[in-house]
């Protein structure tokens, strides 16, 4: 039932024959959980308010810092240090009024995922990294809730919709996590890019709570910035999308058993008996680094291993853990004989 107000907020969706009073009805009682409130999330957040979707979650344990707002729309200045969540929520009240919601100061991990997908009833992944996709993918999998997927990378952007009505999953498009990625902090990304991509994916869970249009099952939908190209690529359902429960990160990546990690304390501890090797970028390393280390950009590392002239154990760093993966195995090619360690997470250090 709407409110009179709320006929003259939504006068523009009631005129619309495929939406008009039953359509907007349905998105005021619909529960939409958004996982990440950066990029991706910003414009989901803003136009799934914008739209009246009845209650809306978000979930994020990140604060907002200087480099989000080249696309994060939603913060400013004033914002940095303090939690998304919380500054999303306090902009989008002033949005609609007539929506609640629901804020989940905290990271979606194995322990929370099922509980909290099964309140809502559809979840939106606005996350950045393959750990959080397949966690997702599981978790709606077992809770049995359809998932709007939206990822970016440089120039392109990419958009489908999983495990709706017993579709396809994620896993079916990506059965295993791809090694040695880099995220949007390495490899950059176009300011516009996650807002375009963003609004797809709003577009896709307004189609399914007002069930019009065609939903994005086992299609992925792929956009290119710079030529303004798209491309809609189908998959079908594979054996992949049996679960029966949430796989832990590692189980994806398949990652040598034998590469041993450090967490940064243990690096501290143990700093004056290691060498220490940076495999980043010249830009990254100028801007900072770690004391006493040795720098080789990952892609001169098959070039100039030879430099690494120690008996101590090599400690390996990059800004997420990920490329310093890829230089161990290189390393490992070369015939290195010290103990490898990776520096788990990189300089990118978990809340």
């Amino acid at each position: 039932m709407l409110y009179k107000e709320e006929h003259l907020q939504y006068k523009r969706h009631l005129a619309l024959e495929d939406i008009g009073v039953e359509g907007q009805n349905k998105l005021k009682t619909a529960k939409v959980l958004v996982v990440g409130a950066g990029g991706l999330g910003c414009p989901i957040l803003q136009y799934l308010t914008a739209a009246g979707v009845g209650t809306i979650g978000i979930i994020d344990h990140d604060s907002v810092d200087q480099t989000n707002l080249q696309r994060q729309i939603l913060y400013g200045y004033n914002d940095i240090g303090k939690f998304k969540v919380s500054c999303a929520i306090s902009k989008l009240e002033q949005l609609n009024k007539f929506v609640k919601f629901k804020s989940y100061i905290e990271r979606l991990s194995k322990s929370n995922a099922i509980k909290l997908f099964k309140q809502y009833d559809i979840i939106v992944d606005g996350t950045d990294n393959f750990n959080t996709r397949y966690l997702v993918n599981d978790a709606a999998v077992l809770a049995e809730k359809p998932v709007v997927f939206g990822s970016i990378f440089k120039f392109e952007g990419q958009v489908t919709v999983y495990n709706y009505k017993n579709g396809p999953t994620y896993r079916c498009l990506f059965p295993k996590a791809a090694e040695h990625t880099l995220n949007c902090e390495e490899a950059g990304v176009l300011g516009v890019l996650p807002g375009i991509v963003g609004l797809l994916q709003a577009n896709e869970v307004i189609k399914m709570i007002c069930e019009i249009g065609e939903v994005l099952s086992g299609k992925l939908l792929v956009f290119n910035a710079l030529s303004m190209s798209q491309s809609l690529l189908t998959y079908d359902k594979t054996v992949h999308s049996h679960v029966t429960y949430i796989a832990d990160v590692e189980e994806d990546f398949n990652i040598n058993s034998s590469m041993k990690s450090l967490t940064f304390d243990e690096y501290l501890k143990h700093k004056d008996s290691l060498f220490v090797l940076d495999v980043r970028t010249e830009k990254e390393h100028n801007m900072f680094h770690l004391s006493q280390d040795y720098h080789i950009p990952l892609k001169e590392l098959e070039q100039r291993y030879f430099e690494i002239d120690t008996k101590k154990p090599i400690l390996v760093y990059c800004q997420s853990g990920k490329r310093s993966i890829q230089a161990i195995e290189i390393l490992k090619g070369v015939n290195i004989k010290n103990k490898l360690y990776n520096l788990k997470n990189g300089l990118q250090q978990p809340i």
